[in-house]
């Protein structure tokens, strides 16, 4: 069982930056791939990207070249570093955690566990 916490959201203007965090607790963290994901209202939960235990990291062509997910593993924690951020950015943020081998990975599907999410706002 891995717990998640996620923290960091808030509101902020088109343009800053932001980071996220993702304190997790449980059974070994590092052995996990570590997933974002957001959920803007009224539609549904959408992949942001993901980093493997080994340290490789993929992003959805949304955010590519402006979100960055990195991993503290002494620390137990992940993070999402969000640049140039847009108002279509603004969604809850959940963190997951599920196999590090995995034939797929960016379904909500593909990952064990959650956290409660994080209120990200951008304003224009």
């Amino acid at each position: 069982q891995v717990q998640l916490v996620e923290s960091g959201g808030r509101l902020v203007q088109a343009g800053d930056s932001l980071r996220l965090s993702c304190a997790a607790s449980g059974r070994t963290f590092s052995n996990y791939a570590m997933g974002w994901f957001r959920q803007a209202p009224g539609k549904e939960r959408e992949f942001v990207g993901r980093l493997w235990s080994g340290g490789s990291t993929y992003y959805a062509a949304s955010v590519k070249g402006r979100f960055t997910i990195s991993r503290d593993n002494a620390k137990n924690t992940v993070y999402l570093q969000m640049n140039s951020l847009k108002p279509e950015d603004t969604a809850v943020y959940y963190c997951a955690a599920g196999p590090n081998f995995s034939v797929s990975y960016s379904r909500v599907r593909d990952y064990d566990y959650w956290g409660q999410g994080t209120q990200v706002t951008v304003s224009s």
